[in-house]
């Protein structure tokens, strides 16, 4: 379970962390992660497109958790 937000971290300080334990997961695909925590917290819409067994269902997944 994770801890709740410490009132003085910046909404920077939170994104970084998601995004650096996403990446733990999904290595060299930073670009990527970043664009899809920005949909996210954007509350748009993400289509993601590549070849087969890059990661995009995992990165799917990290996220979701």
């Amino acid at each position: 379970m994770q801890a709740a937000p410490r009132p003085e971290q910046s909404f920077k300080d939170l994104f970084d962390t998601l995004a650096a334990q996403i990446e733990r997961v999904l290595r060299g695909k930073r670009w990527a992660v970043h664009l899809s925590l920005v949909c996210l917290f954007s509350e748009g819409n993400l289509l993601i497109e590549d070849v087969p067994g890059v990661g995009k269902t995992s990165l799917a997944k990290a996220i979701a958790r």
